[in-house]
């Protein structure tokens, strides 16, 4: 009896006992957000510190560089002008005070003066910004029409078929930017002369570059798409689509293709950084201008500023469009943990 009456007491003392409180589903997004907008800012910091010990670490005095890339040949700088150099760059302070001015300048959007013009980067990066983000944009855009048109005509049509979709994706993300960009040149610019060789600014002149960056990304986007397709076809609305007599065509663009482009829509965070960065060689390939001439320009004058301007610009893309592509997963679906 006593026995019998010490369970039910341990019973109904552990029913009063209060369930440890899960956190609501907002503040769950809310610390998911934060801890990805932590780990973004993380990135940034790390890759805008190796760009700046990177223009340190190089061998030579950096105030007689500047005079040499001014002056277009190396020669013996006297004590004045070195002194007039290190006093207008602050390269005469400590090394970890050039390093945060450089930190609180990447903040405010300074990325410092060019060595060679005489002007900030910024401006030198804004003038031809546009033309490589509507290229960038454009190659995304054909990338998607390439991925959903061979993925819904070769996707879940038996191992024959499919098996030639899967070749086709691997060799298209295979293939190099600067050897398609040759050969599209060759092929439609002199050989079909469809296209002109020198691209610049017209609509016509996007196309072959827009399509040397698009046909990679369609292989990779097309890789991740494919399974995702197969599977989707054998979920049960499907087969209850085609009972009420939808045609294939129907299903595939009406139900099974909203259902698989998923992991293409994550993997567009990461194309528009891809896109800006394979930029600088079609820019060059195709004659284009952009920020790929630019940071050709400045590699060739080593002028430094240029180069890590473009560098960390690119690297800001590519990790702000990856965390708002996280962020709308996250929003969506807060159990779902995009890396």
């Amino acid at each position: 009896m006593t026995r019998t009456s010490s369970s039910s007491a341990a019973v109904a003392e552990r029913d009063t006992v209060p369930a440890p409180r899960r956190p609501s589903v907002s503040r769950r997004v809310l610390l998911q957000i934060g801890r990805k907008i932590v780990a973004a800012v993380v990135v940034l910091w790390g890759a805008a510190t190796v760009a700046f010990f990177a223009q340190t670490a190089l061998p030579g005095d950096r105030a007689t560089v500047i005079l040499n890339i001014r002056a277009g040949q190396a020669q013996v700088r006297t004590p004045a002008e070195l002194a007039q150099i290190n006093a207008q760059y602050g390269l005469q302070r400590p090394l970890i005070v050039q390093y945060f001015d450089y930190l609180g300048g990447l903040v405010r959007g300074d990325f410092g003066t060019s060595y060679q013009q005489f002007r900030p980067v910024t401006a030198i990066i804004g003038e031809q910004l546009g033309a490589t983000v509507i290229l960038s944009l454009t190659a995304i855009l054909f990338a998607w029409i390439l991925m959903v048109v061979w993925v819904t005509l070769t996707a879940g049509r038996g191992p024959r078929i499919g098996g030639v979709g899967s070749t086709v994706d691997v060799f298209a993300a295979g293939l190099p930017a600067y050897w398609l960009g040759i050969i599209l040149l060759l092929v439609f610019g002199l050989g079909l002369r469809w296209f002109p060789v020198l691209s610049g600014n017209g609509v016509n002149g996007l196309i072959l570059p827009a399509l040397t960056l698009a046909i990679p990304l369609a292989g990779f986007m097309s890789q991740s798409t494919r399974a995702e397709f197969e599977r989707a076809l054998d979920q049960p609305f499907v087969l209850s689509a085609r009972m009420r007599g939808m045609g294939d065509w129907g299903i595939r663009l009406r139900h099974v293709l909203r259902h698989a482009i998923i992991p293409a829509v994550t993997l567009s965070g990461w194309a528009l950084g891809a896109t800006l960065s394979g930029a600088v060689i079609v820019e060059s390939i195709f004659n284009r201008p952009g920020i790929g001439s630019v940071l050709v320009g400045a590699v060739n004058s080593q002028d430094l500023p240029v180069v890590v301007g473009i560098v960390t610009l690119v690297a800001v893309v590519y990790v702000v469009a990856n965390l708002l592509v996280d962020i709308v997963y996250t929003i969506v679906d807060p159990r779902m943990e995009v890396s």
